[in-house]
């Protein structure tokens, strides 16, 4: 092996974080207004490529679990939504079991944001709503795909492309394709993670209450 090819030392790869963090006097009310407020700074001072990003992790009926980056596309005080084929994995993860949490890992902020909750289907007036806001090509290409499903080549999905790009050329309205839609994640739980000084960081959790209420928890790093 020559130095070229000797593996990075992982053990001294670290990052000293910011002095200042997060307390309970600066919180809002609501998970999704604190989320909000942190989003808006992810979005315009953050320096992120994608602030809406997510990393979505499910599991199946047996607890085999799986992860994957998402786009969140919408967010108010009935949860987080994205869109995605109803056949691919995490739909059929969703299907079997509900539950399931996002993380927004806005690294160089030193900041995450933890959603835990239950996902649901969106209706199909607001998915469709939705799917007409998408560029001409990224709704063909809903069409185009059978998300998580094996194929022999790329040039299927080429192929595919081009057969539905024939049909229904730029201008022309797509319908959109019936198993593909979104899910709503209500959330349960929201923890804002503020890297800190000596690996003290800050973790502040909201924990919903029965009556829908919240109450909110200092975690220790």
């Amino acid at each position: 092996m020559t130095d070229r090819d000797a593996p990075f030392d992982l053990a001294s790869m670290r990052k000293q974080y910011r002095a200042e963090g997060l307390s309970e006097t600066e919180l809002a009310a609501t998970p999704v207004e604190q989320f909000a407020r942190w989003f808006k700074q992810a979005a315009t001072d953050g320096g992120l490529f994608e602030p809406n990003a997510m990393i979505v992790s499910t599991a199946d009926a047996e607890g085999r679990t799986s992860a994957r980056t998402v786009l969140l596309k919408h967010f108010d005080e009935q949860g987080f939504v994205f869109y995605t084929n109803y056949d691919s994995r995490k739909a059929r993860d969703l299907a079997e079991n509900p539950y399931v949490s996002l993380l927004f890992p806005w690294h160089p902020m030193a900041r995450q944001v933890l959603v835990t909750g239950v996902a649901r289907r969106t209706g199909r007036d607001e998915t469709a709503a939705y799917f007409r806001t998408r560029p001409h090509g990224s709704q063909l290409g809903a069409w185009a795909s059978a998300q998580s499903s094996v194929i022999s080549t790329r040039a299927e999905i080429d192929d595919a492309y081009a057969e539905l790009a024939a049909r229904y050329p730029e201008g022309e309205q797509v319908p959109v394709p019936p198993n593909w839609g979104g899910f709503r994640v209500a959330p349960q739980t929201v923890e804002f993670w503020q890297g800190r000084e000596n690996r003290l960081h800050d973790r502040l959790r909201y924990v919903e209450r029965a009556d829908g209420s919240w109450r909110v928890e200092r975690l220790s790093p």
